[in-house]
């Protein structure tokens, strides 16, 4: 079953197959299925045409995939263009709500870097003097 363009997985039950769509989590999945009539219970290989339709019908009322993935993208480029502090932290790449940095924030931030001494043979060629 194709639903706003993604390929929904045919063994799972239709309320735990949806949210597989970006901008679709479990509550308004079942919001989805209680509007449409719908068993959340039945298996996505089990639906007819004509409830794959309600589904397609129900989900283009929201912004769901490319169409929110674009409204997010723009909200961070105004805050960026404001020069806000969300915006000002999304630019550096760094937490926006708030976390702290000094010993966490891996995720955001990346890998850890080690800086070290300067090695005794390094230091002779730059000229200085190492600190051993």
């Amino acid at each position: 079953m194709r639903i706003a363009g993604v390929e929904l997985p045919q063994d799972k039950r239709l309320e735990a197959a949806l949210p597989n769509l970006f901008g679709i989590g479990q509550t308004l999945s079942r919001k989805i299925l209680l509007e449409t009539g719908i068993n959340p219970d039945k298996r996505t290989k089990d639906l007819t045409n004509e409830e794959v339709a309600k589904i397609s019908k129900t989900v283009e009322k929201y912004k769901v995939e490319g169409e929110l993935q674009a409204q997010i993208a723009a909200n961070i480029a105004r805050l960026k263009e404001i020069g806000a502090y969300r915006g000002i932290r999304h630019a550096k790449n760094l937490p926006v709500r708030g976390q702290r940095t000094r010993s966490n924030a891996r995720t955001k931030r990346g890998k850890r870097v080690t800086i070290g001494t300067v090695r005794k043979e390094v230091a002779a060629r730059m000229g200085t003097r190492s600190t051993r």
